[in-house]
């Protein structure tokens, strides 16, 4: 750029946000960077919705016109911007095409900016405000999908944590180490102090603290903090009423699970949905909560179409579900005066215990009470958890009057109770159902009440220990075979296929014995397959194999349910193969001879090795069973 181009891009940057709060240094870091560009009147500028772009862009002069939603582009345009108006950081953010559509409305001039010099005006406080507010316009109908939620679905990592005696310069160091930008004080129970990178450079490069000096004397004692199960959009808030740089997330009993920073609300794609998650939190009624939660399948559609991957958004409608859950337990319980929600801690299980909840997925549940509430008073609550799946019912949420529900005396336990019913499935899984409680039991995961109250997951971290368990959870697992059609359906020549139950179940059960199997307390089917690749029962690139499978049919199945509701017809997992694509229909062949595959060489190598070799790690080629 020449020196004019150079000042006049300076000038727009310095009064357009969010570069209006960068430093000298950061602005010319950018101008250095920095492309223009010069577009005719019709010319296409940007086309976001086809490629993910990786700059962002800024109007220095003329009229440029967005599109932020590829349905529309026939349509009148979103958004017209002139000089200092900024598009592209949609796209840039969350690294997919989600838009938007950018033409030149008259000669325009644009300036091109590499994210490396981009994004962190972005994760400035200035950064998230302007995002926040973009997000609440009635054109932004893009980014509006990228905002969602609780707290615990923006924590990315686990906190870096010192003692008030840490010396400043191991402090230092091991942030460094770490790659984190904080680290938290611990200074008693409930309470943290927060020493940052502003902080160090403050006190030690400018006052002259010592490197030896303990870390309480640089630290910010008053550090902002939120609760586990709090909304994200209200965190964002206090960040912004605070001025905060970082929010520490703790749970009811004061440790310290995560801290979050504005980045993290804008580039989070677990956070998608806020609008629809705060108006079923908001809901005063049951009516009203009816109602809202019955916009979730059409958000869903939405979400699918605006470039969010199909994981992710399966992974967002199991989070709106949390969302209704926790409300409708929360109405029921306020016309129940004499019962508190404070007794108890609500599990949810199965698909959507492991966030992979569908349109057909039923809401189970179990709660863990804490060991001072009586058998007379469980039963009080589970009249009142019966109350609460009527609500669910109306609010259009499935649940199997034989499956797994709170209201029923045998998911409703003391945790003292459910430790020791743990203790007896793990020793004699095959009393009392003990190999099916126990596959329901590792899929829960606390969305209401104290998280670190159930304690009937941790017991199954011994199974290591009882091999013969081992043995026949994984028989349990691979008896639900992979398969095509059975010879009843090939003789009665019905062409319909159950996606779940002859597909992804078996996937589902090999994730949950394999995560057991070493000893891992994930939920999430890819997530367990994940950490336990590289055993000798599940070597790595069988894992892979079925971690691509199981994405795939997942979006298979997420898409059709989505075409079912749009033609007028409930979803269903049970699809007419005539009908599909043939494209589609090899997909799923493909996948199930894959699945089958896995199933038959991991039988194989229960009957060949031993059980207490099935979890050690292995090369590839180490059995060829």
């Amino acid at each position: 750029m020449t020196s004019v181009e150079t000042t006049e891009l300076s000038a727009v940057l310095v009064s357009s946000p969010p570069f209006d709060s960068l430093s000298p240094a950061a602005l010319t870091a950018i101008t250095n960077a920095a492309v223009l560009q010069r577009f005719s009147r019709g010319d296409l500028i940007l086309d976001a919705f086809t490629d993910a772009t990786v700059e962002v862009f800024v109007v220095l002069s003329g009229v440029v016109e967005l599109w932020n939603s590829v349905e529309a582009i026939r349509e009148a345009p979103d958004e017209r911007l002139e000089s200092g108006g900024v598009f592209g950081f949609s796209a840039m953010l969350t690294e997919r095409s989600v838009g938007p559509r950018a033409v030149a409305a008259s000669d325009a001039t644009v300036a091109r900016i590499p994210a490396v010099v981009a994004a962190p005006a972005f994760g400035s406080r200035r950064g998230a405000r302007f995002l926040a507010e973009t997000l609440s316009s009635a054109g932004a109908r893009t980014m509006s999908s990228a905002s969602y939620s609780l707290v615990d679905d923006l924590i990315v990592q686990a906190p870096f944590v010192v003692q008030p005696t840490t010396p400043v310069g191991d402090v230092a160091r091991r942030m460094t180490d770490h790659n984190s930008s904080y680290a938290a004080v611990r200074l008693g129970p409930g309470r943290f102090g927060l020493v940052t990178d502003a902080l160090l450079r403050r006190h030690v490069l400018v006052e002259g603290v010592l490197a030896s000096a303990a870390a309480s004397t640089v630290m910010q004692s008053k550090a902002s903090t939120v609760v586990l199960g709090d909304s994200a959009a209200e965190a964002l808030i206090l960040m912004f009423d605070r001025e905060a740089d970082y929010l520490l997330v703790t749970d009811r009993a004061g440790e310290l699970r995560g801290v979050i920073t504005p980045r993290d609300f804008m580039v989070s794609s677990s956070t998608a949905g806020v609008s629809l998650n705060e108006q079923v939190r908001r809901a005063t009624t049951i009516e009203e909560l009816h109602s809202r939660a019955g916009r979730a399948p059409a958000m869903l559609g939405d979400l699918l179409s605006q470039g969010l991957a199909s994981g992710k958004v399966i992974a967002v409608y199991s989070a709106v579900v949390d969302a209704v859950v926790r409300r409708a337990i929360s109405l029921v319980f306020e016309r129940r005066p004499e019962l508190s929600v404070d007794a108890f801690t609500w599990l949810s299980l199965g698909s959507n215990g492991r966030r992979e909840a569908l349109l057909t997925s039923d809401v189970d549940s179990a709660v863990a009470f804490d060991d001072s509430v009586s058998a007379q008073e469980i039963d009080r609550y589970r009249a009142a958890f019966a109350e609460v799946d009527e609500v669910l019912a109306r609010a259009g949420l499935r649940s199997d009057e034989h499956g797994a529900r709170a209201q029923q005396q045998l998911f409703a336990r003391t945790n003292s109770d459910w430790r020791a019913a743990g203790e007896q499935w793990l020793s004699a899984p095959a009393d009392n159902n003990g190999a099916m409680m126990t596959s329901l039991l590792v899929d829960g995961r606390p969305i209401l009440g104290d998280p670190g109250l159930p304690a009937v997951a941790e017991v199954f971290g011994e199974l290591r220990r009882h091999p013969g368990t081992l043995r026949m959870l994984l028989e349990e697992s691979l008896s639900s075979r992979a398969r095509l059609r059975s010879m009843r359906d090939v003789l009665r020549r019905r062409p319909d296929f159950d996606l779940k139950k002859h597909a992804l179940l078996p996937i589902v059960n090999i994730g949950r014995w394999a995560a057991l199997s070493v000893g891992s307390h994930a939920l999430p089917t890819v997530e367990r397959l994940r950490v336990a690749a590289g055993s000798a029962m599940l070597p790595d690139d069988q894992a892979t194999t079925l971690v691509e499978v199981f994405e795939l049919l997942q979006r298979l199945r997420l898409r059709y349910q989505l075409l079912q509701r749009e033609n007028g017809d409930d979803p269903s997992d049970v699809f007419v193969m005539d009908r599909m694509s043939p494209m589609d229909r090899t997909v799923v062949s493909e996948a199930v001879r894959e699945i089958a595959s896995i199933q038959r060489r991991m039988a194989n190598v229960s009957n060949y090795v031993p059980a207490v070799e099935w979890s050690a790690r292995s090369g590839p080629d180490s059995l060829s069973v």
